[in-house]
């Protein structure tokens, strides 16, 4: 049997493959930035709010806030991820607002990235409900983060856009103990200045 081949279906996916280019293009265009600038340099975060909705908008609020001014990097792990959102100069908590809702497995249901390098998450304490202000940057794929119908996972909604290389410099800081840490503070604070959106 011969198959018949239909010429007009052809300009008809072409249109169809555009419009999907088109809508993808306009989301990233879309997407919020927000330049952090350290003492180690500045990089600058794409955000998802089609992907988890709640959790950027908390985020941005703390950014609008100026919540992150002032906080360091008090968890640095090499071979793992950088955390940081929560703490002055002086280690000293910052207060938040309540939690946010847990929206990792919504994310990854709406094509949200998962846990890989350079990809930004929601950190946590054992309760998945607990995420407040305090973030983590992923510097290897660490797909035992991502949710699955058997763990909740930690919501990832953003990505380093630029300046991973200040963030693989952070990452290989020299770290020991420092205020209430035992381990993994960089020897020398690594402060956010500033964290501003940027479009």
């Amino acid at each position: 049997m011969k198959f018949k081949l239909f010429p007009t279906l052809a300009p008809a996916a072409i249109v169809i493959a555009a419009v999907f280019s088109m809508a993808h293009n306009a989301q990233a265009q879309d997407a919020p930035r927000v330049n952090f600038a350290t003492t180690a340099g500045n990089f600058v975060v794409e955000v998802y709010p089609d992907k988890a909705p709640k959790t950027v908008a908390n985020f941005l609020q703390y950014v609008n806030d100026k919540h992150y001014d002032g906080t360091i990097f008090h968890r640095v792990i090499e071979n793992f991820m950088i955390q940081g959102g929560g703490y002055d100069a002086q280690y000293a908590e910052k207060k938040t607002r309540a939690p946010v809702v847990h929206e990792g497995r919504d994310a990854l249901a709406k094509g949200g990235p998962k846990n890989t390098t350079g990809t930004l998450a929601m950190a946590r304490t054992n309760d998945p409900q607990s995420a407040t202000a305090q973030f983590f940057i992923n510097v290897k794929d660490n797909a035992f983060l991502d949710p699955t119908t058997q763990q909740f996972g930690y919501t990832v909604f953003g990505k380093i856009v630029s300046g991973m290389d200040v963030i693989q410099k952070i990452k290989a800081a020299p770290t020991g103990s420092g205020g209430p840490f035992q381990s993994d503070v960089p020897k020398t604070p690594i402060l956010i200045n500033s964290a501003t959106l940027v479009k």
